[in-house]
């Protein structure tokens, strides 16, 4: 494969991932859209989102490349694992968008709170929870790790991109997505289109588990 689309080919696969496992319901999301609704604290509360799920993907790319590097048999089973993971995720997203949720803001009115306190609520909410490190550490690093060279970091960038992106969106964006992403009918959608992007890209994960498996 060209250096070019290799490069493309991980940007695109490490945008989808990031961008498919962080778009749920969950206290994380909920808080940055509290905030949003608030117009407080906005740019710190999107900038830590995004740094922390940059940092924790690279450390993921970085610690399973060199693990996969002393143990080249390794990728195969770990690239076949998030292959099924993937696939298990989507059909998650498809049950997920037949009964859909709406997403809630609690306590969007009130006084003013300090910059601290909204940091370390946000910290608790992103970094105390068990399933970030499985995500992030664990499955987008070992998808990333099993990119060709210098592609795992165009991966990385892509992931960050997604984390970026939705956290933008969905603070800055509150006051026009709130009402929306209350709604159950939007999460249909939204889930429907996660579910078809992690099949995707679990065929994706599938093929390289095969060409490893093929070149071993």
């Amino acid at each position: 494969m060209h250096s070019s689309s290799a490069y493309f080919s991980a940007f695109t696969t490490g945008l989808g991932l990031c961008f498919g496992l962080i778009v749920a319901i969950g206290a994380q999301n909920a808080f940055v859209l509290r905030q949003g609704m608030r117009r407080e604290h906005l740019p710190q509360v999107v900038l830590f989102c995004f740094g922390a799920d940059t940092l924790l993907v690279a450390a993921g790319v970085a610690g399973m490349a060199q693990v996969l590097a002393n143990q080249p048999t390794l990728a195969i089973g770990l690239a076949a694992g998030g292959s099924v993971f993937l696939f298990a995720y989507a059909a998650l997203a498809l049950k997920r968008a037949i009964r859909p949720q709406g997403l809630q803001p609690v306590d969007a009115p009130g006084l003013r709170a300090p910059l601290k306190a909204v940091m370390l609520q946000l910290a608790a909410f992103t970094l105390l929870n068990p399933h970030v490190y499985l995500d992030t550490v664990v499955l987008i690093g070992s998808v990333g790790a099993a990119q060709p060279g210098a592609a795992k970091w165009c991966f990385v960038a892509g992931a960050g991109l997604a984390s970026l992106a939705w956290f933008s969106a969905l603070g800055f964006g509150a006051r026009f997505l709130a009402p929306w992403l209350s709604r159950p009918g939007a999460w249909r959608w939204l889930d429907a289109g996660v579910g078809l992007v992690m099949a995707v890209l679990g065929g994706v994960v599938a093929r390289q588990a095969l060409a490893l498996w093929s070149n071993a």
